[in-house]
């Protein structure tokens, strides 16, 4: 499982990150929206990385069970 880290900037923005997956860090005016956003931005990493044969983290090896 991948997690997410949230923390609130000074402004009062929030972001989101996902510290396995290099490139996923997402805004969000909301603690919400930032976690939404970067969940949606987690999925179309992983699927870009598997659509090219490239590697993906152990932690996202377990978001698929097999049939």
């Amino acid at each position: 499982m991948l997690k997410i880290e949230v923390e609130q900037e000074d402004g009062g923005r929030w972001i989101a990150e996902v510290p396995a997956l290099a490139g996923a860090l997402s805004y969000g005016a909301t603690e919400t929206e930032a976690r939404t956003r970067v969940a949606a931005l987690v999925y179309r990493i992983i699927a870009d990385r598997l659509e090219h044969g490239e590697p993906v983290p152990v932690e996202a090896r377990d978001l698929f069970a097999p049939a």
